[in-house]
């Protein structure tokens, strides 16, 4: 979809969109929504996030500090979780984050492995 989606098409679409969720929840789940109900569902889907995107994008973080909150924050996790799970001190982690220590090849390894930062991105971040 490449037409420039009005705020007025975003907001009636979302609208459609919020009643056709509300059926398929009356209904006991998306399987059970008719077929035209399913192409309406796709359509609406489809105008809601190309409006969503160029107009609500939240560029990703381009520092390893920020890489690391935004993982902590989608992941609920507190700090001295995170550390166990990426197998540092809770000391070694702060420091990191209060950029008073740079990370190290192990840890932006971890942070691949354990949180699914794409390498380039970490490589990019690495000041």
């Amino acid at each position: 979809m490449s037409k420039k989606i009005s705020k007025k098409e975003f907001e009636n679409a979302e609208a459609k969109l919020d009643e056709i969720l509300a059926l398929a929840d009356k209904k006991g789940g998306f399987e059970f929504l008719s077929g035209k109900e399913k192409g309406l569902l796709e359509k609406y889907t489809a105008i809601v996030k190309v409006y969503e995107d160029e107009h609500y994008n939240i560029p990703m973080p381009q520092t390893i500090e920020g890489l690391i909150e935004l993982k902590m924050y989608e992941n609920k996790m507190k700090q001295k979780d995170l550390a166990k799970l990426m197998d540092v001190t809770e000391t070694k982690l702060s420091e990191i984050l209060h950029s008073k220590r740079k990370p190290g090849i192990v840890f932006l390894k971890a942070m691949h492995q354990k949180l699914g930062i794409d390498g380039n991105v970490l490589l990019k971040a690495i000041r």
